[in-house]
C-alpha cells in the first residue's frame, strides 16, 4: 500500500511539473514570432534530443533498446510529432484559447486509451471527475468553433489525440522497464529526422534573440517530456491525468504576470472547477487504496 501511494504521488508531482513546463514552452513558442510551426517543432525536439543523450551519458545508461519494445517505441515516437505538429499549427493559426482546449483533450484520451488498449480499470467515478476537470478547462479557454476555421481545428484536435495516444505507450513502455531517458531520446531524434528535410529546403531566417526564444521553449520541452515519461511509469493514467489540467492555471498566471493578461470571472470559475476535481480525485484514489492495498 504504502509503495503504491507513493508511487501516485511521485506520478502527481511530475505531471504537475510537466504541466508547467509545457505552459512555459507555449508562452515561448508564442513569443518566438511569425517562424514555420515545422521549424519550431524542429528546435523544441532537437534540444530536447541533445538534453536526453546528455542524461543517458550521464547516468551511463546503455543505450541498448529491448526489441520487443521497438515497435511501440516507433508508435510512441509517431504519435508524438504529431501531436506535436499539430498542437504547434492550432498555436500559431487559431485563437490561444481554441487551441489550448483541443490540446487539453490530451489528458482525455489517455484516460480512454489506457483503458482500451492496456485494460486499466477506469470507474464511473473517475470518468466523471476528469470530465468535471474537462469542464472546468470550457469556463477558462471559452472556445469559438463557429468563428474557427474547421479544418485548423481539427488538426488541433487530432493534436490532443495524438499526444493523449503518445502518453498511452509511454505508460506502456514503463511497464516493460523502458529507461524514460531512452524513451525521451528516441522520440525527439525520430522527430527532428522527420522534420529536418523541411528544414533544409525551406528554412526561414531567425534573429537571435528568436533563435534563442526556440532554444529556452526546447529546454522547457525536454523538462515536460521528461516529467511526463516519469509520470506515467509511476502510475496508471487514471490515478494522475486529471492534475495535467493544471497547465491552464499555469498558463494564465504566466499571461498574467508576462503578458499582462487578466482573468476573468469565468477564468476564475474554471480554476476552482478543476483544482476541486483534483482534489476529489485524491481523496478517491487515497480511499480506494485503503480498501484494497493491492491497487
Amino acid at each position: 500500500m504504502a509503495g503504491g501511494l507513493k508511487d501516485i504521488h511521485k506520478g502527481i508531482i511530475c505531471i504537475v511539473i510537466s504541466a508547467f513546463s509545457f505552459a512555459v514552452m507555449n508562452m515561448l513558442v508564442r513569443l518566438a514570432g511569425d517562424i514555420p510551426s515545422i521549424q519550431k517543432s524542429f528546435f523544441r525536439n532537437a534540444v530536447a534530443a541533445v538534453f536526453a543523450f546528455i542524461l543517458v551519458l550521464k547516468d551511463r545508461h546503455e543505450i541498448t533498446i529491448n526489441r520487443n519494445n521497438i515497435p511501440l517505441l516507433f508508435l510512441r515516437s509517431a504519435l508524438g510529432t504529431v501531436g506535436v505538429l499539430c498542437n504547434f499549427y492550432a498555436v500559431d493559426h487559431l485563437m490561444i484559447a481554441d487551441a489550448s482546449m483541443l490540446n487539453k483533450l490530451s489528458p482525455f484520451f489517455t484516460l480512454i486509451c489506457s483503458a482500451i488498449f492496456l485494460k486499466e480499470k477506469v470507474g464511473i467515478k473517475e470518468m466523471l471527475i476528469v470530465a468535471g476537470a474537462f469542464a472546468g478547462s470550457l469556463f477558462i479557454i471559452k472556445p469559438s468553433f463557429s468563428n474557427a476555421d474547421l479544418g485548423t481545428s481539427l488538426i488541433g484536435l487530432l493534436g490532443g489525440l495524438g499526444a493523449g495516444s503518445a502518453y498511452t505507450c509511454v505508460r506502456a513502455l514503463g511497464k516493460r522497464g523502458e529507461k524514460g531517458p531512452i524513451i525521451v531520446l528516441f522520440f525527439s531524434s525520430f522527430s527532428c529526422l522527420v522534420t529536418l528535410p523541411y528544414l533544409i529546403f525551406l528554412y526561414s531566417p531567425m534573429t537571435m534573440e528568436q533563435l534563442l526564444i526556440l532554444i529556452l521553449a526546447g529546454l522547457a520541452a525536454a523538462s515536460g517530456q521528461f516529467a511526463v515519461t516519469a509520470a506515467y511509469s509511476f502510475a496508471p493514467a487514471r490515478k494522475i491525468s486529471v492534475y495535467d489540467y493544471s497547465q491552464i492555471i499555469f498558463a494564465a498566471l504566466l499571461g498574467y504576470f508576462i503578458l499582462n493578461q487578466s482573468p476573468d470571472i469565468l477564468s476564475i470559475l474554471g480554476y476552482f472547477i478543476i483544482i476541486m476535481m483534483a482534489i476529489i480525485m485524491f481523496i478517491l484514489q487515497k480511499g480506494l487504496e485503503k480498501k484494497n492495498p493491492r491497487m
